[in-house]
């Protein structure tokens, strides 16, 4: 007698986890969209598949920072007139981008059947992919809350302002008290070294520890203060391939590497998650 055929595995079956990471600040100009960039591209040159999605809905920003000419974008998928993967395009490295749009008022705050149609979209994507980094929009705003609910990790972008540390602050309390999301990677962007870096850290943690139950703040590395990034940015390059033996490069790569090692954070935690199916076989 032989035996009954197999069913195929679907795509889905056979794709790997991802891990889903929340690029995030608690206000803007503190080098959130470089950071994002940066490493998505060093993550791609270890040899890693790599998305990044551009969550500033309203303000499209990674498509002129890498310089690539976007003909559709978010605001497409939501018309419904085209599909998550006719949608993204190739940046350096052979990462993927998921552009935003620029100037759509109506995406600043998202409608469920828009959240609907993402969580769908990205849940049926079965091209083989290792991380998601999502790059938020800054502050707290109701779509910088839902991107960080539905990434599993979160990297909290912070310089050595008052208001930039104030405001990641915030931006922790709320996610802490009001979603019990309680696990947190900061990095320092824009010091002058490993000393200041840690000071900025340390305030930080001083701070949640205090007024904060249960928080887990890990240091991730820092990114310097490094004049060649502002050559980099106008020649709409990242650092790491413009010149890859850069301070803020060599940190890039450090982080990166911290970044490949095994999440402590990687299941689902009962929330709403980005390639959900996919998670639950990490």
């Amino acid at each position: 007698m032989n035996p009954e055929p197999k069913a195929k595995p679907t795509a889905a079956a056979k794709s790997k986890p991802i891990r889903v990471i929340a690029v995030t600040s608690g206000k803007g100009g503190v080098g959130k969209t470089n950071v994002a960039a940066n490493l998505a591209v060093v993550l791609a040159k270890e040899g890693r598949k790599v998305m990044i999605w551009d969550a500033d809905l309203g303000l499209a920003n990674i498509d002129i920072l890498l310089g690539l000419k976007t003909e559709f974008n978010i605001h497409h998928l939501f018309e419904g007139k085209k599909t998550l993967r006719e949608i993204l395009v190739e940046g350096p490295a052979g990462i993927k981008i998921m552009p935003a749009s620029s100037g759509i008022q109506e995406l600043v705050h998202l409608a469920e059947e828009q959240k609907m149609r993402l969580l769908s979209e990205l849940d049926h994507f079965d091209e083989e992919l290792d991380f998601l980094l999502v790059d938020t929009g800054a502050g707290i705003s109701s779509n910088v809350m839902y991107f960080n609910l539905a990434a599993q990790e979160r990297i909290v972008v912070v310089t050595p302002e008052p208001t930039s540390i104030t405001d990641a602050y915030a931006l922790i309390k709320i996610m802490a008290t009001r979603y019990n999301e309680r696990r947190f990677m900061i990095l320092p962007n824009m010091v002058s070294g490993d000393k200041e870096a840690k000071a900025v850290f340390s305030l930080l943690a001083a701070v949640a520890d205090k007024h904060l139950d249960s928080i887990s703040l890990d240091y991730l590395g820092y990114i310097p203060r490094d004049e060649k990034l502002v050559r980099a940015v106008l020649r709409q390059k990242t650092i790491v391939e413009a010149f890859p033996t850069s301070p803020a490069s060599k940190n890039f790569q450090e982080v990166a590497k911290r970044l490949l090692k095994p999440s402590r954070d990687a299941s689902l935690d009962g929330g709403i998650k980005f390639f959900g199916r996919r998670i639950l076989r990490v």
